[in-house]
């Protein structure tokens, strides 16, 4: 019966993880088309993004049942704030802003392999063949996919090292994240972390962009940016964010971080649907890459597991020798 509750809680991480990053992969054309309209500048919008998730939590918190944070968990939910929002998107916008989508999108890759390193060094995660084997496949077709990419992209989108490494900070600020807070992630609600997490955020960021905020000429968006602006905040930021504490309360850090290898894949559809690009083999082989290093990934064995098998292996040494006359 355990063994059943444990895989039902699996597949809720696995289903948790893969929403998300389909969700961040339909931001990325989207908030595109946002700020291809001249009008909004990217820390504007990761403004709204900060702001209109805080509100909308903090809203939700009302039909939840109420949690209280002590003191020294408060204190901790500002530094994972800092870590898992704050510099991995400030970080990433200026980064991006700097150098290549091409060039932004391919540092992104790093970020599982950030992950299984950090996890070995502070959970004592091991580093298995077949891990490393996985994020090897899965990143190649991640690689596969932005490459291929490449050859529609025009001149001035020439990457630049300073923008290159802000969006390398922004990776490992996430897979810092992810790993150190995957304890108090596991006490609270989504909805509690959330509330504070996006307040301390705001706080933080309001500081910075209030000048670019008002100078928006706000009568001037059209609906269309509005409707985008609203999918970020709603679809990339809120949803993402309740599900993304799901997924790291159940699943290795390693395994939750390789669907991030998704988001390329669904950025690529919606500009084939949008009739933006074409759909080929190399799209076809990039995909079943992907799924297959996350497969691969998810079937390596945890600390828990190899221990456990220490303890039987240790077991069965133990009783044998009793046995012997």
């Amino acid at each position: 019966m355990e063994k059943n509750e444990l895989r039902l809680s699996d597949y809720r991480g696995h289903l948790a993880m893969l929403t998300a990053n389909i969700l961040w992969g339909l931001m990325a054309p989207i908030s595109k088309k946002v700020l291809s309209s001249g009008l909004i500048d990217a820390i504007s919008l990761t403004t709204f993004r900060l702001v209109g998730a805080a509100i909308l939590f903090w809203i939700a918190s009302c039909f939840t049942k109420k949690e209280e944070v002590s003191p020294q968990d408060m204190i901790r939910l500002f530094f994972a704030a800092l870590l898992g929002i704050v510099f991995n998107q400030g970080s990433y916008v200026m980064g991006v802003s700097l150098t290549s989508p091409i060039n932004a999108s391919i540092v992104t890759t790093t970020s599982p392999i950030i992950t299984m390193i950090v996890a070995a060094l502070y959970l004592k995660e091991p580093i298995t063949g077949k891990k490393i084997s996985g994020i090897f496949v899965g990143a190649s077709g991640a690689l596969l996919l932005i490459m291929g990419s490449q050859q529609t992209t025009t001149g001035g989108n020439a990457g630049n090292i300073g923008g290159d490494l802000l969006c390398l900070l922004a990776q490992f600020s996430y897979s810092i994240y992810f790993v150190l807070f995957k304890g108090l992630i596991g006490r609270y609600s989504p909805v509690t972390l959330m509330k504070w997490m996006f307040m301390y955020a705001s706080v933080c960021c309001i500081p910075f962009s209030y000048n670019h905020i008002t100078a928006i000429d706000f009568p001037a968006l059209s609906m269309d940016i509005y409707i985008g602006i609203a999918y970020v905040v709603v679809g990339g930021t809120f949803i993402t964010y309740f599900l993304v504490p799901v997924g790291q309360r159940l699943l290795r850090p390693t395994v939750a971080l390789m669907y991030n290898y998704m988001q390329p894949i669904v950025a690529s559809v919606v500009t084939i649907l949008w009739g933006m690009d074409t759909f080929g083999l190399s799209k076809s082989l990039a995909i079943v890459l992907v799924f297959a290093g996350v497969y691969i990934v998810t079937k390596s064995k945890s600390k828990a597991q190899l221990d456990e098998e220490e303890a039987i292996k240790n077991a069965g040494l133990k009783s044998g020798g009793n046995t012997k006359p």
